[in-house]
């Protein structure tokens, strides 16, 4: 609509221009959209009705009428009696302090609505208006600024005219849809009565301004009693209140007192103030502590969110994963999510900040405390109910490896739970991959993995860590992985599953499976969206060699050949990669001191030193998984010069399983090999491999050869995985059947790896981590080839002998001689499973001719058959001879 076609505008009175002069130096304004009368309907009569009544609301809305080019709120209203084009739903009583208030009387709706029904001509457009003072101040605004910023709580004048001086450079203006009256009425068909349809209306518009003010400033969470109140009233704690009153041989007032303790304990005391108090904080402590925070694909979020309940899932490798997302979210104008915190992080001063900015507090455990779970259950289900969005982290603690934590599902149960009993808006799971390229908690963690006691929390303790902020911490990502809907999983599952919602107790069969695939799924969206940065693709090259140090061309080299492996075979397409070039990349290591420099005349060294080397596994372990295909196909020709295409698929087949567990990765078993022939093609065409036989066979160059180093770097990232498979399977095997158990195994293998490690100067912690052999025989238990018997003793399947006899393929005759050496258990070191065992493929002694027509198959078949003859006869070189040779420093 033009300016021509407006109507003509009304004189509003001298002391309202007068007001607006005034203020207007103090006022900033942004509409939303910018340009609202595209909205409007050409030749209707428009009035605006705004949230509540204030003289500075109508100041703003007549300035953000004038400057937009629409009819002034200020002018009589055509064809009717009106004279103004405006009216608010809530008016307030009382002047400087006054904050009495009572909703509007409808008396203008019905006024309105009498005037359509005595002319069947004429319509209305109705344009609900959001003005918002201050819902964001900035880097630069001041303490009061925060404090007077917008929220749910209809104020007085005085404090609004303060909120106007302190925020007013901050004011959203919001235009909705306009809503033709007429249209309204004619939907409704014969209106009896006026009143009572304009009160439906008022209704209408109510609910409307509830929900754009929830979207822009979160929901209105009252006081923290007016929820737990909700909680203690459900009738699930009700009951649970009498059943404690009567197991416990209390009166029903104690056992209320108790479960209203456990709710306080719990809940939130969620303050609009506080968030923008702390928000304001951070500003100045991340730009002294980070270089920078990006977040990548939020876009995405934003579209995808609207109508659902958002449960933001994030990794968790640090105490600042929560406030940078958290902040990240305020500063993008998205409602900060409710997070759930451990109860040892309700500490003295820091418990009640944390609480005011969203944290609610559970304990570590439930167990043996039935009212507990029921009223932590009711006050989850209390804030999904509300539409709050909620962030946790299903890995249950901060990860000290580096890589994804196994799941725990507690969190994910409850809410499912949650939804089922009351499933009105679907609920959107969030996964967030969060990339450092240094930690505060770094030492930490090292510490704790060699097997120091972890420190309790205690603001003691905090003042102490303060000396970590002294450093910088280069640059932080927040990738927003692909969200995740509940309600297409529980379709699959079961199609009546909204059935279930009947009983609020049931726990459907198909629950855990559910759950247990939403967990999977979670974290391999996380690792979707990894961030790759210039020190993930460092600790990747200079942790694969034996002293962790490479010539600069070499390290040059191996950087170039990632970063085109992670280009031209990307991970998935949420993946994001630095842009640096590989001598960027070395630069920015030796400025963030991970690295140094070695001169000399034959050219400069890069590396890194023991202590260093160690948390730089961290950051290897965060991209480990991007890595994984690439690195299995290299292992395969850390022993071996030449194997069949064929021979590389077959045996990646037998370990994926084992390595999808570990690493989350997102194939199945049939996209796997689709990957591992992409990366072969990749390393044909880099030269790395040559193939011949049409494809059939593949061989690497010597061990010398440029090429080989450059494969033997991308497998040592790997090869400490098979070294733990093959501990755990050796246990086993040289124990026999039926003498450990699986805490006994897991305990053999963690003192197996932790003795290796010495020996071996291992720089990688994670290498004697309990949980990742106790996912490994979870893995092999659930494949059905290692289980208990009815001892609890673990008997195990022929094919554990098998996987005995392929790991001759991957893993060096010293290492594993080491291995058997020093596991306990048996009477003999001689390597289990393996005296039967012909090696699965080496380099055939003669170059038989092979037909034109020969299958694949065919030909690895010839290859075994002149390995069994090498061996046989001892007519060629061992295959670990090759292997030794290759391990030599380079020049």
């Amino acid at each position: 609509m033009s300016t021509a076609e407006l109507p003509a505008r009304s004189r509003a009175p001298w002391w309202f221009n007068l007001a607006g002069q005034l203020l207007e130096p103090w006022l900033r304004l942004r509409r939303d959209p910018a340009e609202p009368a595209t909205l409007l309907k050409a030749g209707l009569p428009v009035c605006y009705v705004v949230e509540r009544d204030g003289f500075s609301d109508a100041l703003i809305l007549e300035r953000a009428c004038r400057e937009a080019g629409l009819p002034s709120p200020m002018q009589p209203l055509q064809g009717t009696r009106r004279r103004r084009s405006m009216f608010a739903l809530v008016r307030r009583d009382g002047w400087l302090f006054g904050r009495n208030r009572h909703r509007a009387p409808t008396e203008t709706l019905s006024q309105l609505v009498r005037t359509l029904e005595a002319d069947p001509e004429r319509d209305i457009q109705i344009v609900p208006v959001s003005i918002y003072v201050g819902r964001a101040p900035n880097r630069e605004s001041g303490w009061f600024s925060v404090l007077f910023s917008e929220n749910w709580v209809m104020v007085g004048r005085f404090r609004r005219l303060l909120a106007l001086l302190l925020n007013g450079r901050d004011t959203v203006v919001h235009f909705s849809t306009p809503v033709s009256l007429r249209s309204v009425m004619t939907e409704a068909g014969d209106i009896q009565q006026p009143e009572r349809f304009a009160r439906k209306i008022a209704r209408v518009l109510r609910t409307h301004f509830r929900r754009i003010r929830a979207a822009v400033i979160g929901p209105d969470l009252s006081h923290r009693r007016t929820v737990v109140d909700s909680v203690l009233n459900a009738e699930p704690v009700r009951d649970a209140i009498a059943a404690t009153a009567a197991r416990e041989n209390i009166s029903p007032a104690k056992a209320w007192r108790k479960a209203h303790d456990m709710a306080m304990e719990v809940a939130a005391d969620y303050s609009h103030p506080v968030v923008r108090s702390v928000s304001f904080l951070l500003s100045n402590f991340w730009n002294k502590l980070y270089d920078g925070i990006a977040m990548h694909h939020f876009d995405k979020v934003r579209a995808a969110a609207p109508g659902h309940e958002v449960v933001y899932v994030p990794c968790h490798r640090s105490h600042a994963d929560y406030l940078l997302l958290s902040y990240q979210l305020h500063q993008a104008g998205v409602v900060v999510p409710h997070i759930a915190a451990g109860v040892n992080l309700n500490l003295p001063v820091i418990g009640p900040v944390l609480r005011r900015g969203g944290a609610f507090f559970l304990r570590r455990s439930f167990k043996g405390n039935a009212l507990y779970s029921v009223v932590f259950n009711e006050y989850l289900a209390q804030l999904i109910d509300r539409g709050v969005p909620i962030e946790y982290f299903i890995e249950g603690g901060r990860s000290r490896t580096g890589r994804l934590l196994a799941p725990r599902a507690g969190m994910l149960v409850m809410t499912v739970r949650a939804f089922l009993r009351a499933p009105r808006r679907p609920v959107l799971f969030q996964p967030v991959y969060i990339g450092y390229e240094k930690l505060m908690e770094g030492k930490s963690y090292v510490g704790e993995l060699s097997g120091k006691t972890k420190e309790k929390e205690s603001l003691i303790g905090l003042l102490r860590g303060l000396k970590v902020l002294r450093q910088r911490y280069g640059h932080v990502a927040l990738n927003f992985g692909e969200p995740i809907e509940l309600n297409p999983l529980l379709d699959a599952a079961s199609p009546d599953w909204r059935a279930a919602s009947a009983d609020p107790d049931a726990k459907p069969e198909w629950l855990n499976g559910v759950v247990d695939n939403l967990a999977e799924q979670i974290q391999v969206n996380i690792n979707r969206a990894a961030d790759v940065n210039p020190i993930n693709l460092l600790a990747l090259a200079l942790l694969a060699t034996p002293k962790h140090a490479m010539a600069e061309s070499d390290l040059l080299a191996q950087l170039e050949l990632m970063k085109a492996l992670l280009e031209e075979l990307p991970y998935s397409d949420r993946m994001t990669l630095t842009p640096m070039d590989p001598a960027g990349i070395i630069a920015y290591g030796e400025q963030m001191g991970w690295i140094s420099r070695v001169r000399h005349p034959l050219g400069d060294v890069l590396t890194t030193d023991g202590e260093q080397a160690v948390l730089l596994s961290y950051f290897r372990n965060n991209v480990l998984h991007l890595q994984a295909t690439a690195a299995w196909v290299a292992c395969c020709f850390l022993n071996n010069r030449r194997m069949t295409r064929a021979s590389v698929l077959r045996l990646g087949r037998i370990i994926y399983p084992f390595i999808r567990g570990e690493l989350f990765l997102p194939w199945d078993t049939e996209g796997f090999g689709q990957q591992v022939q992409a990366t072969i093609d990749f390393f044909v065409r880099r030269g790395l491999l040559e193939a011949s036989g049409e494809g059939r066979v593949l061989e690497r160059g010597p061990g010398q050869d440029d090429a080989a180093y450059q494969l033997r770097v991308i497998a040592r990232s790997l090869i400490q995985a098979f070294e733990r498979y093959y501990i755990t399977i050796a246990a086993l095997v040289k124990n026999g059947p039926h003498v450990l158990t699986p805490a006994e195994l897991e305990n053999a293998c963690t003192l197996t790896a932790q003795r290796l490690a010495l020996l071996d100067e291992l720089s990688a912690p994670e290498f004697f981590d309990k949980a990742l052999f106790r996912g490994f025989i979870q893995k092999l238990r659930e494949s059905r080839i290692i289980w208990t018997d009815g001892n609890g003793k673990l008997d195990y399947d022929a094919a554990l002998e098998v996987m005995v006899r392929d790991a001759r393929v991957i893993l060096a005759r010293e290492v594993r001689h080491s291995i058997l050496k020093i596991t306990p258990g048996g009477d003999s070191d001689k390597e289990a499973g393996e005296k039967e065992a012909a090696p699965a493929v080496t380099e055939p002694p003669v170059a038989a001719p092979v037909p034109d027509d020969a299958s694949a198959e065919d030909l690895h078949r010839r290859h075994v058959d002149a390995e069994h003859h090498a061996h046989e006869h001892e007519t060629v070189r061992p295959v670990d001879t090759e292997a030794q040779r290759d391990q030599e420093p380079r020049a």
